[in-house]
């Protein structure tokens, strides 16, 4: 920061209204900043000099990158654990959040549609929610007990049914042995993961989820064989099979069955939704029909989908993993030995504009602690901390590099 005496001051304002004067009577009227630079540099001291870099001045707040200083962005695939806490896992800890007491009934207001599962006691954000839908509202109370009634299972199936089926499909449909969607459905379970969780798209290949019934416990996956995923490759629906992903090991997924006892597929997985979609008729040959066959009639506060998550509790493992497209661009911010030595925060100077510290007059010393990325429009769109202030002064140059995902 430069300090400017009433006469060294009049004085540049003289030549710089002379040279402006001069300008104005040339026939393009246009300005050379090195001249600018150098008038104004014959009232600086050595350590104040502005410098020009290809024509720019450089001693400012800003600085503007040149095309070698900027990588330009790259798509990365990037793969990390779906829960909450950055795990790729969910443990038998899991609670449902229909714990709040409302009149008329135990729970929640939502718990006739479905329950949200939360990986504790003290968790304070669902990790997925389980449902029942069925197509002509079974399993909750009809119009003709509750003239209130909301058919919620009814609501569920048709709201399932018009995001992930064809417009002009009726029912869900899994394999059923030898047809791919051969096996019209009337009802289902739907686990749904918080979108919080899969953000782009749930990783195919890399989920399992183990569920207990009375007739012991069966591991689920899907039928992508992308255990090694590196392409994302968008397909938007699989089948769901009986199998395990052989984690810690070389070796792709093992499907065991893709078809439960009686012949039916075991449901449908939506990664881009996060959805899991099961067949209760194919659920209930394989883990046992006491464990998760639906009841058609109404049982007070005992809903479908509360056997769902019991199923996948008793199971006492959730495993997936998520997938996102990641645009990575990298910035290389060179600050030479004259630049950014100067602050413009108040405590820099006293009243009098003099430097605070008078060792600062021929040796400024700053700390670099942010760098500010701008657009064009001089807008701010992106900040970056350094771990720790940095040290700069004319004796020292820096290279930081920004590394910005979006």
């Amino acid at each position: 920061m430069a300090t400017l005496g009433t006469n060294t001051g009049t004085q540049l304002t003289n030549d710089l209204a002379t040279y402006l004067n001069q300008q104005k009577q040339n026939a393009n009227g246009t300005l050379d900043t090195t001249q600018l630079a150098a008038i104004i540099n014959n009232y600086l001291t050595t350590g104040e000099k502005l410098v020009l870099e290809s024509g720019v001045t450089t001693n400012s707040v800003y600085k503007q990158f040149n095309t070698t200083d900027v990588v330009p962005a790259k798509n990365e695939i990037v793969t990390t654990g779906l829960w909450s806490n950055g795990s790729g896992s969910l443990s038998s800890d899991i609670v449902t959040g229909s714990t709040i007491t409302m009149a008329g009934h135990s729970g929640s207001a939502t718990d006739e549609y479905y329950y949200n599962v939360y990986a504790t006691h003290s968790s304070t954000t669902p990790e997925f929610a389980v449902a029942y839908g069925h197509i002509s509202g079974a399993g909750a109370k009809t119009l003709a007990v509750d003239d209130d009634a909301t058919l919620p299972t009814k609501a569920t199936y048709f709201q399932y049914r018009a995001l992930l089926t064809d417009t002009a499909e009726t029912h869900f449909r899994f394999y059923d042995g030898t047809t791919e969607d051969g096996y019209s459905s009337a009802d289902f379970y739907a686990v749904n993961i918080s979108r919080a969780n899969y953000r782009e798209r749930v990783d195919p290949g890399n989920w399992e989820l183990t569920l207990s019934g009375s007739s012991g416990s069966f591991t689920f996956i899907d039928n992508s064989a992308e255990k090694f995923n590196t392409t994302n490759s968008g397909t938007n629906e699989y089948n769901i099979v009986s199998g395990t992903l052989n984690l810690g090991t070389n070796d792709a997924a093992t499907v065991q069955t893709t078809t439960a006892s009686n012949g039916y597929g075991f449901g449908k997985f939506y990664p881009d939704y996060g959805i899991f979609i099961f067949n209760p008729t194919a659920l209930s040959a394989t883990i046992g029909a006491q464990s998760i066959l639906p009841s058609g009639s109404y049982i007070s506060d005992e809903f479908n989908h509360k056997k769902m998550f019991n199923v996948i509790k008793a199971g006492g493992d959730f495993q997936a993993r998520r997938i996102e497209n990641i645009s990575t661009a990298h910035y290389f911010v060179r600050v030479n030995n004259r630049e950014f030595n100067f602050s413009n925060n108040p405590t820099y100077v006293d009243t009098t504009g003099s430097m605070t510290q008078p060792t600062f007059q021929t040796d400024p010393l700053t700390y670099i602690t942010t760098v500010g990325l701008f657009n064009d429009a001089n807008e701010m769109i992106a900040v970056a901390k350094t771990s720790q202030p940095i040290a700069k002064s004319f004796s020292k140059e820096l290279l930081l590099k920004v590394k910005l995902d979006f």
